[in-house]
């Protein structure tokens, strides 16, 4: 009995997304603009390039040598944390190619970046193409979800409600309300607590998730208690007193007699 007053949920703490108005559901929120990723110092880059020389074409897009090919399939779990094969962008924000030596892409999305490097093809290619992605854009999803685990993104961009969706959604168990976002970018380190129960985070810069952001959904009252010692040996302490007072009773009844 104490565990099922102290773990129910109301079904308001349950539903995701609801309306500031009960009577009406009929809301709109005006999109100001969609996240794109910027390419950082550290991210690990897919650059194809196509020309009319098959030779020139093959020289580009041979990987650099020391890198090992990625184990997991793109946008899903991964268990093993292998580098994908790629261009590593230095420090300093720029990638080495062949031919044209080091370009900076720091700060670039994927299609400014491959307008970039065309560019700088442009003088030893004729009509050359060149295709840019980000293969490492990796989030972590842990606590009360099905499937908590390191996702590989192969979009430039997923947002929250796409994460908890690959971790198979959040657990009966979850605190929807105080969803914890640990994100780190230009050497900060920022936490930010999201109610899932509201439609604010879908008008908020924590819509879109950004590499490397770290999703912690934490367990209710509920799980914590159903989980504990306590729980496990109540009941064996209750039919140990049980048996022990209807012995005690039965002592004295027989004794009166």
């Amino acid at each position: 009995m104490i565990l099922c007053l102290t773990s129910c949920v109301s079904r308001k703490g349950m539903v995701y997304f609801q309306p500031k108005e009960k009577n009406s559901d009929i809301e709109s929120i005006q999109i100001k603009g969609s996240y794109t990723s910027k390419i950082q110092p550290g991210d690990i880059l897919s650059i194809e390039v196509f020309s009319l020389s098959p030779e020139a074409n093959q020289m580009f897009n041979v990987f650099p040598e020391g890198q090992m090919m990625q184990s997991q399939n793109q946008n899903s779990s991964s268990t093993e944390l292998t580098a994908p094969v790629g261009f590593l962008v230095d420090k300093d924000g720029t990638v080495t190619l062949p031919l044209v030596g080091k370009i900076t892409l720091m700060g670039l999305n994927t299609k400014d970046a491959s307008d970039t490097i065309t560019r700088r093809l442009g003088k030893y290619l004729m009509q050359a193409t060149v295709s840019v992605r980000i293969l490492n854009f990796k989030i972590s999803v842990l606590g009360e979800v099905a499937k908590p685990s390191v996702y590989t993104i192969s979009n430039e961009r997923v947002t929250l409600p796409e994460a908890l969706s690959l971790a198979g959604d959040l657990t009966i168990y979850a605190k929807r309300k105080n969803v914890l976002l640990i994100r780190e970018e230009n050497g900060v380190r920022e936490f930010k607590r999201i109610d899932l129960t509201k439609r604010d985070f879908f008008d908020s810069s924590y819509y879109y998730l950004r590499p490397n952001d770290i999703l912690y959904v934490e367990p209710s009252r509920g799980k914590v208690i159903s989980s504990g010692t306590a729980i496990v040996i109540l009941p064996t302490i209750i039919s140990s007193l049980s048996l022990l007072i209807l012995g005690y009773y039965y002592y004295h009844i027989t004794k009166s007699q």
